[in-house]
């Protein structure tokens, strides 16, 4: 097990994800009852996942993938949604954060050396923005 990422999105709840066998995304949860048994979301990461809660009951989980994209999965409350490509030409950890109900923004290097930003606004995923430029 390695690469791990946690969240909370309530009092009581904790939610853990790590990459494990064949890449494939882990994810188990904690509530007063204990810890639930780990559960495959699948994939193929090529990164470590991050994760941020958006409101109460909502996360989302994201990760690069060999292809080079940022794909993400998301909790709504009751099912986990399939995975989805949030496009971009990536390598290394992206990092995601959440500032308010239904906003998320994410992070990732390019491989341009650059870092980059893409968010939800509460109705779409707005285009990727260069925040940087290639470092080095």
């Amino acid at each position: 097990m390695d690469r791990l990422a946690s969240v909370s999105w309530g009092v009581d709840r904790i939610d853990l994800f790590w990459v494990g066998d064949e890449r494939a995304l882990w994810h188990r949860a904690w509530t007063p009852g204990g810890w639930a048994e780990p559960v495959s979301l699948g994939g193929t990461l090529a990164s470590g996942p991050t994760v941020t809660a958006w409101a109460t009951d909502r996360m989302e989980v994201f990760a690069i993938f060999p292809d080079g994209q940022l794909w993400d999965r998301y909790w709504d409350g009751q099912s986990w949604h399939d995975w989805e490509s949030l496009g971009g030409e990536l390598t290394g950890q992206p990092a995601a954060s959440s500032w308010g109900d239904d906003r998320l923004d994410v992070f990732a290097p390019g491989r341009d050396g650059a870092i980059w930003h893409r968010w939800w606004d509460g109705t779409r995923w707005v285009d990727w923005e260069r925040l940087t430029t290639p470092l080095g």
